[in-house]
Parts: C-alpha cells; sequence; structure tokens
C-alpha cells in the first residue's frame, strides 16, 4: 500500500476522485495527508470528511518559492509520503522540488499533452479548432506541464461548446483517469526507465488511453 499525499488550491474534485477511488478494498494507494496553500481551499472540507489530515501551508508566508516548496516537502516527509500527486495545485513548483520527487510526483492537465500547455487547455482547444480534447496524467517533470504520460482521456468538442461546456466534460473524464493513473503506479504496473514506461501488462497499457464520450460514426 502506498501513501500518497495530495496537494490542492481549490475545490478539491479531482482529490474527491481519488478519495472514492482509495476508499475501494483492493486499491493499491492510501491518501495520508491533504496539503493546500490556500486556507478557503473546498478540498480541505472534502478531506476532513473522509478523515484524511489536512494541513495549510500558506505560500504567502514564505519570502521565496524555495522556502515555500521545503515547507511542502517537510509535510510530505513528515508524513511517511512515498507518491504526491498534484490536484488542482495552482503554483510552479521548482525544479529542487521536483527532482526530490523524481517519478513519484503526478498531476494531471485539462489537454491531450503535448496540445495546449498553460492554463487554460479547453479554451486553449477551442480557439485551435480542434475536434477531440481531453486530460494527461503524467509524471511531472521541471518543465511545466511535461514527463512520461500515465494516461490520457479523450472525449468529443462538440457543436455549440463554449469553454465552460468544454471544461465540464474535460473535468469529467479527469475524474476517471486519474484514479486508474494512481492505480498503476501505486500497484507497480508500470515503471519509468529514463522517460520511458514500461507496463508489465500490455493490457494494462491499452487501459492508458480512454475514449469517452465519443460520437459513434453514422451509419451508411
Amino acid at each position: 500500500m502506498r501513501r500518497v499525499g495530495v496537494l490542492i488550491s481549490g475545490r478539491g474534485s479531482n482529490l474527491q476522485a481519488l478519495i472514492d477511488a482509495a476508499a475501494t478494498p483492493d486499491y493499491p494507494a492510501q491518501l495520508v495527508v491533504v496539503i493546500a496553500n490556500r486556507a478557503d481551499a473546498g478540498g480541505l472540507e472534502r478531506a476532513s470528511k473522509a478523515g484524511i489530515p489536512t494541513v495549510v501551508v500558506p505560500h504567502r508566508a514564505f519570502p521565496t518559492r524555495e522556502a515555500f516548496d521545503a515547507a511542502l516537502d517537510a509535510e510530505l516527509r513528515r508524513h511517511s509520503c512515498d507518491l504526491v500527486c498534484l490536484a488542482g495545485f495552482m503554483r510552479l513548483l521548482t525544479p529542487g522540488f521536483v527532482e526530490g520527487w523524481h517519478n513519484r510526483l503526478i498531476n494531471i492537465h485539462p489537454s491531450l499533452l503535448p496540445a495546449f500547455k498553460g492554463t487554460d487547455g479547453p479554451g486553449d482547444a477551442l480557439a485551435a479548432g480542434v475536434r477531440i480534447a481531453g486530460c494527461t496524467v503524467h509524471l511531472v517533470r521541471a518543465e511545466m506541464d511535461s514527463g512520461p504520460i500515465l494516461v490520457q482521456a479523450a472525449v468529443p468538442v462538440l457543436p455549440g461548446d463554449d469553454r465552460t461546456r468544454l471544461a465540464q466534460r474535460i473535468l469529467a473524464a479527469e475524474h476517471q483517469a486519474y484514479p486508474l493513473a494512481l492505480r498503476l503506479l501505486a500497484s507497480g504496473a508500470v515503471r519509468v526507465e529514463g522517460d520511458q514506461l514500461v507496463f508489465a501488462n500490455p493490457d494494462d497499457q491499452a487501459r492508458t488511453a480512454l475514449l469517452l464520450q465519443l460520437p459513434l460514426p453514422s451509419q451508411g
């Protein structure tokens, strides 16, 4: 059973997906602490209701990003975390922190990386006129929104979509993709060699590409 810390900044809907998954008997990960950089983050209440310890580490209380990250690191290690999940954590982590959790730090991003890095994956997808959008769960590297890809989930961009509707569809996909990615990593079903993922079972690798709510082809 791998011990997992989750970093959040907001309402914690992906945190809730992880909480629900971890409550199942065969899940290979246990959420042992939820850390927020904002005292008003809604995810803290979700964690408390699930009986998970919570910690607030306010980033404004620290003079530098390095000092803030050192405080995060100390809390994660105090709770003996094996893995760290970023779930709507709206702070850029320093290279030192990322290196300290190399291949043990996971993020979810609302686009099919490497397309549409940055803060507005759904909006960028609409602006580009793509027909398929989605989300990516990946191991974190120092470069923003990069690293080996664990799971991707694709959703259609539908006629009449605006940013809100597309973002909601992507978020629903995230709630399926993130628990699957954590399960695969925590169970040892996947390992990292360099920047490549190696799956012990080809069936597991096949499961990492999720096609959600895609329209069926028309019958001619």
